[in-house]
């Protein structure tokens, strides 16, 4: 059973596939890591895997436009819809401070679920938008990004990826939480 995710290993998508998989108990999952939500809808419409699970909507972020955008293009059935917690971290490498952070990088949604706490922290610093959260955090730890850049990601990406949590929770709305859509092919 192959299952498509809007994400990259450690990203929220991967916590919510893990849902999925055990609310439909599903043996033997085979996790394709396809990081948009149009390669996601692209591959179930096209059955290269049998499911498809993507991000619709976060409670402080609002509508994830490019799931709304690939929906529009692509044909698929919903499965399931359900929420996951979102815990935002600020995540750099390990000689890196606060004070050290020259600029954050992350996808648009994580930027807005955290944009009070970046406002009062981080002002005068570029936010970078990202296709995915846990691919920013892969990409910082292979130095693909400069060494004083920060990224907003899931605490699994800390462990993942060698990095380090500068701060844990930075999300702003207390009870953060997203939509995750489950769809198969018509």
């Amino acid at each position: 059973m192959k299952i498509g995710i809007q994400g990259a290993i450690g990203s929220f998508s991967e916590e919510a596939s893990k849902k999925f998989i055990e609310n439909h108990g599903i043996k033997n999952p085979e996790i394709k890591y396809l990081i948009s939500s149009k390669d996601v809808l692209n591959s179930v419409e096209n059955r290269k895997v049998d499911y498809g699970i993507f991000a619709m909507e976060n409670a402080q972020g609002g509508v994830v436009i490019e799931s709304v955008e690939a929906l529009a293009l692509h044909k698929c059935k919903i499965i399931e819809m359900f929420h996951i917690p979102i815990e935002q971290n600020l995540l750099a490498l390990e000689n890196i401070n606060t004070g050290d952070i020259t600029e954050i990088h992350s996808h648009r949604q994580a930027l807005r679920q955290c944009k009070d706490y970046l406002s009062e922290n981080f002002w005068t610093r570029p936010l970078i938008e990202a296709d995915d959260t846990a691919e920013s955090a892969r990409r910082l730890s292979e130095n693909k990004l400069p060494k004083t850049a920060a990224v907003i990601a899931n605490k699994a990406c800390a462990k993942l990826y060698n990095l380090k949590i500068i701060k844990e929770s930075i999300h702003d709305l207390k009870h953060n939480l997203t939509l995750f859509i489950g769809v198969t092919a018509l």
